[in-house]
């Protein structure tokens, strides 16, 4: 079944910032919109903000007045269910309660054609569970766009176990048609971005739970040296602590309380506290001041490296080799195959990547020749070659020499350093390890494709890279490295690596080939 075309009718139910949204895309499309909703004067208020919205693009030379007018005049507002008849499509934006939803969906396979397909924008439940009452399931489908509607890319298209593979191909080649990049997925908690987004949140949460950093570090880490659009501080901030929390606890219910989506403690305190973020004035930041939001804790300048040695291959840190010899310093590079460990040595301080463990322990179990050694971990970052901020955390027993040494060496090739205390797979690693094992799992369990993953997380919340496309670059098997020495180090089954990850390694394979 081939894309809708534009003289047919499409209804949208829920006339707020979602739906709004969503009839301004199919108007802009071309279709004829039908506009509904239940509440007294909600219909036009969202009209009314979708032209006011319009407006703003015209001022600014983005449409021109013609258009908004053609556009706005394709939405017509309806004040009953039952004139939603002539749609072939009706998009379903209503509020997240799965007994409304099936009273709605009852009442629209009475009132509409049987052939119109029946989607709904549902975030988070069941599609299968939904159609349970329907007198034909078939042509129920999941069509969850993303916020704003307008400006976001991605669709899910989500097929429950009833639904027709013809309708949910049509849908997709409709939202092609619309200007989205939508992906199939099949109905399972949290579907695809919801599933694989926890960790950017969860993995935040625990560091600054037990002390790693402060929540602007955090943040900076993660976008400057993680290449993320946000800080997830930042992120939750804005989205709403209670939103956030309940997606997340929706998720974790829904996989029977599996640890990997255990919700976090913090959060939980600021929303039973009311800090629900940028909408109350405070959350993890405090927005009711007029000043700046605070920045991250950067380490003072350090010891200027005079020698640099460095042994074994620093696998997807070999970049900042590179660099350090760009910036004329002096390195001396050992042969490889000789070396025991792949390390950096200045000083008394030797520089590693995180491997996911503690920098105490791991400091431990190293052949170290002299009393005053020291182990600084590194951490992941997305450009080695350009970024501007590294983290790093010390063994217990460094000292500040060992600190200075180490910061010395990242200042002089321009990086500014953030010093963690003894956090297992510091910010990045950890993060991005976890986000890529669970777009892993979420293939290995049949509800999308390697690149459907992929393309989700990068237009649904503007990740630098796909997850997989990233698994592959840094490498899988220091992915399963890093989420392996988490769980050891935690004794969790939250961090376990996914059968389809341990699959990649055994066969030298990549997710993409």
């Amino acid at each position: 079944m081939s894309a809708l075309s534009t003289s047919e009718t499409i209804a949208v139910i829920g006339a707020g910032t979602m739906g709004a949204g969503i009839a301004q895309v199919a108007a802009n499309a071309g279709h004829p919109v039908l506009l509904f909703d239940a509440q007294d004067g909600a219909a036009q208020k969202g009209w009314d903000a979708t032209a006011k919205g319009l407006d703003r693009l015209v001022a600014k030379g983005k449409i021109s007045q013609q258009d908004k007018d053609d556009l706005m005049a394709r939405i017509q507002i309806v004040k009953d269910l039952s004139d939603l008849a002539p749609a072939k499509l009706v998009v379903e934006a209503i509020v997240e309660n799965l007994e409304i939803k099936q009273s709605v969906f009852a009442q629209l396979e009475d009132i509409c054609a049987a052939d119109t397909i029946l989607a709904s924008n549902t975030s988070s439940i069941s599609l299968t569970q939904i159609g349970t009452n329907l007198k034909d399931s078939s042509r129920l489908v999941g069509m969850h766009f993303f916020n704003p509607a307008p400006v976001m890319k991605l669709v899910e298209v989500i097929s429950g176990l009833t639904t027709s593979n013809e309708v949910a191909r049509c849908v997709y080649e409709t939202s092609l048609a619309w200007g989205k990049k939508p992906v199939h997925a099949k109905s399972t908690p949290g579907f695809i971005v919801n599933r694989v987004a926890r960790p950017f949140y969860a993995e935040a949460l625990r560091i600054l739970e037990e002390g790693g950093a402060d929540c602007a570090s955090i943040d900076a880490v993660i976008k400057r040296s993680g290449g993320f659009k946000m800080g997830p501080f930042e992120l939750m901030d804005l989205i709403g602590h209670d939103v956030n929390y309940a997606v997340t606890t929706s998720v974790w219910s829904a996989f029977y309380h599996d640890p990997r989506f255990l919700p976090s403690l913090v959060q939980k305190e600021r929303v039973d506290g009311g800090l629900l973020g940028r909408k109350s004035g405070r959350g993890f930041y405090d927005y009711s001041i007029d000043s700046d939001l605070p920045g991250p804790t950067i380490a003072a300048q350090g010891f200027p490296p005079a020698k640099i040695i460095v042994e074994g291959h620093m696998g997807p840190a070999e970049a900042l080799v590179d660099r350090m010899i760009d910036a004329g310093l002096d390195v001396v590079r050992l042969d490889e195959d000789d070396s025991v460990l792949d390390r950096i040595t200045v000083g008394h301080t030797h520089l590693m990547l995180t491997p996911g463990g503690l920098a105490s322990e791991l400091e431990a179990s190293l052949p170290f020749e002299e009393e005053n050694e020291a182990l600084v971990l590194f951490d992941l970052s997305i450009d080695y070659a350009n970024t501007n901020l590294i983290a790093i955390a010390t063994s217990d027993t460094a000292d500040e020499e060992h600190i200075s040494e180490a910061c010395g060496v990242f200042q002089a090739i321009g990086m500014d350093v953030c010093v963690l205390d003894d956090i297992p797979g510091l910010i990045n690693a950890r993060t991005i390890a976890m986000i890529v094992n669970e777009a892993a799992d979420t293939v290995n369990k049949q509800v999308c494709t390697v690149k459907d993953v992929d393309l989700a997380m990068q237009n649904g919340v503007n990740y630098p890279k796909g997850p997989l496309t990233w698994a592959d670059e840094i490498g899988p098997d220091y992915i399963s490295a890093v989420i392996e020495n988490l769980g050891r180090t935690y004794g969790e089954d939250r961090y376990r690596v996914s059968p389809l990850l341990r699959r990649k390694i055994s066969a030298r394979m990549y997710f993409h080939e």
